[in-house]
């Protein structure tokens, strides 16, 4: 249920100029009403999606986090505030059903491996380090753009939109030029095997 269904526009605009806070300096205060106000209606939406109450509630944790981290990326001229908080809800929601699919585990842990294969192995860290030479000297012998376009996704992480609004390029030709460099960036992996 988006803000203006739940008492007009006014609390929208409030709620943008909250999130506009959070991203320029931290504002807790505004943070504090983004959360009173969405915390609940967010644990609702995921209660509705099949969530435990248990695993909403560590789920609206998880979102209201988000929110705050990422509140610089909000762009009103893109969605409304509420479509943002409840995309990265249904995102969040998503994930817990991939991880409950495929529970991570550590791969250190002892009940998992024998004690003599606890300690690293030098071949492993000798491997590791020649596959990442191996990529690097691979990802040089692209053209430049594709080359840095791998480089901000893959090493900087950042989403194909920040690379887009960085570069100034348009979100598709982002995404194709990436396609396209992964290919090209495979064909060169294989041909060296």
């Amino acid at each position: 249920m988006s803000a203006m269904a739940n008492g007009g526009g006014t609390i929208e605009a409030s709620l943008e100029a909250d999130i506009g806070a959070v991203a320029a300096h931290g504002d807790r205060a505004a943070f504090a009403r983004i959360f009173a106000f969405y915390g609940p209606r967010v644990k609702a939406y995921l209660r509705r999606l099949g969530a435990e109450d248990a695993v909403a509630e560590d789920l609206t944790q998880d979102v209201m986090l988000a929110i705050w981290r990422r509140a610089q990326q909000f762009d009103r001229t893109r969605a409304a505030l509420s479509t943002w908080v409840y995309t990265i809800a249904r995102n969040k929601r998503i994930d817990a059903l991939r991880r409950e699919r495929r529970p991570d585990f550590d791969p250190e842990d002892p009940m998992l491996v024998g004690e003599a294969e606890m300690a690293p192995r030098g071949d492993h860290f000798a491997e590791a380090e020649q596959a990442r030479r191996r990529v690097m000297q691979a990802v040089d012998q692209l053209p430049k753009e594709q080359a840095q376009l791998l480089r901000i996704f893959y090493f900087e992480e950042k989403p194909h939109s920040a690379i887009a609004d960085e570069l100034g390029l348009p979100l598709g030709t982002v995404k194709s030029r990436l396609r396209l460099a992964l290919g090209k960036l495979r064909v060169l992996l294989n041909g060296t095997n």
